[in-house]
């Protein structure tokens, strides 16, 4: 194990999972998993995309595959040239085409420039405009007036800037597909009604956008069940506490509830404290949460009751801060360096910096070799 990788910066606190960021993956894997180029179904439009666009021999034959070759080659000329004169990449246009190889038979006038002039329009930059459609392409076929003008609006109104908005959406464009005023406005509302601040929400927002386009009685209904669980609503935690309830269904917030009993002998009174003080643990799943526990109990230095005093245990990375860190300590104790090892608490909060500078710097004389 070097050195450089115990340096290297990491975040450690995982937030709670953000559902577009699944669903635009699960797009990518389906689209890019070819790993190798089959025989053009039209080999017009093959060499068209080739020679002439200078595009990807992967990309061109699955464009191939849907598309023939139209009489007069004007409109994808100018939907190609359109995108390149627009700022997007190669390599943006090649994604477009690839999850929506249609979009070259499209209306330029009527169905792609109105959406890049509703960015435009509000300011976002070349750069960003093409970072967030090639993420979700279906955002040119989504309706210009009645739901990327609008949802641009709230958003811009919610985050105060373009650039939080370009961050939000490079990981969950698919709110431009969604009717924002339905669902999200009144949801928002309510929370704000509750005690959640508007630095809460967009802070939540980030993270797990789904549930504030939940129905509005959903939302209601977890408010309603973190209450009974004792989250007072001035605290901090409250609004991920009715995030969380809110992102699992009933049957699987039970079986997160067991999971926790079952594997890490937590009590109903555990159970209520982390609902208040960490629900974000609540978002680690089981599988996580047994290897997490194997890998601490494996050392022979804690036991399971260390993740009940502080279940934000649960949310660092098993292999870039525990197991890294527990190899080094192992070797320092082997090397009779270091008697005890430091409180699993303090040791998951160190910094990669921090760990270092106290573990490893002051130590390589006597064990460099094993570090190294």
């Amino acid at each position: 194990m070097s050195c450089y990788a115990l340096r290297r910066k990491n975040l450690a606190f995982i937030s709670p999972n953000n559902f577009s960021s699944q669903f635009a993956f699960s797009i990518s894997l389906l689209y890019f998993s070819t790993s190798s180029c089959s025989k053009p179904n039209a080999p017009a439009v093959y060499d068209f995309l080739v020679q002439k666009h200078k595009l990807s021999h992967v990309v061109a034959s699955h464009v191939s595959s849907v598309l023939a070759f139209p009489k007069s080659p004007e409109n994808w000329n100018s939907i190609i040239s359109f995108f390149k004169g627009v700022g997007f990449t190669d390599t943006q246009l090649e994604r477009i085409l690839k999850i929506r190889p249609r979009l070259l038979s499209a209306s330029l006038e009527r169905t792609i420039q109105p959406k890049i002039n509703a960015f435009k329009d509000v300011g976002f930059s070349d750069n960003d405009i093409a970072d967030i459609i090639s993420k979700v392409p279906a955002v040119l076929h989504s309706s210009t007036n009645n739901k990327v003008v609008p949802a641009l609006s709230l958003l811009r109104g919610m985050f105060g800037s373009n650039e939080e908005v370009t961050k939000v959406l490079r990981k969950s464009g698919w709110l431009l597909l969604t009717d924002l005023n339905k669902n999200m406005v009144p949801n928002v509302i309510f929370l704000k009604s509750c005690g959640v601040s508007t630095e809460q929400i967009t802070m939540i927002f980030k993270y797990l956008p789904r549930f504030f386009i939940s129905k509005q009685e959903i939302v209601r209904r977890c408010v309603e069940k973190v209450d009974e669980m004792g989250v007072d609503r001035r605290s901090k935690m409250f609004v991920y506490a009715v995030a969380i309830v809110g992102s699992m269904t009933n049957g699987t917030w039970e079986l997160k509830l067991d999971a926790f009993r079952n594997i890490l002998g937590f009590s109903e009174d555990d159970i209520l404290r982390t609902v208040r003080q960490m629900p974000q643990a609540f978002s680690v799943s089981e599988d996580k949460i047994k290897k997490v526990k194997e890998v601490v109990l494996s050392t022979g230095k804690y036991d399971a009751s260390c993740f009940v005093r502080n279940p934000k245990l649960l949310m660092h990375s098993i292999e870039k801060r525990y197991k890294p860190r527990f190899e080094v300590l192992g070797i320092l104790e082997s090397r009779g360096v270091i008697k005890k090892w430091p409180c699993l608490t303090i040791l998951s909060k160190m910094t990669d910096d921090t760990f270092f500078n106290e573990f490893v710097a002051p130590y390589t004389n006597e064990v460099g070799d094993e570090l190294s």
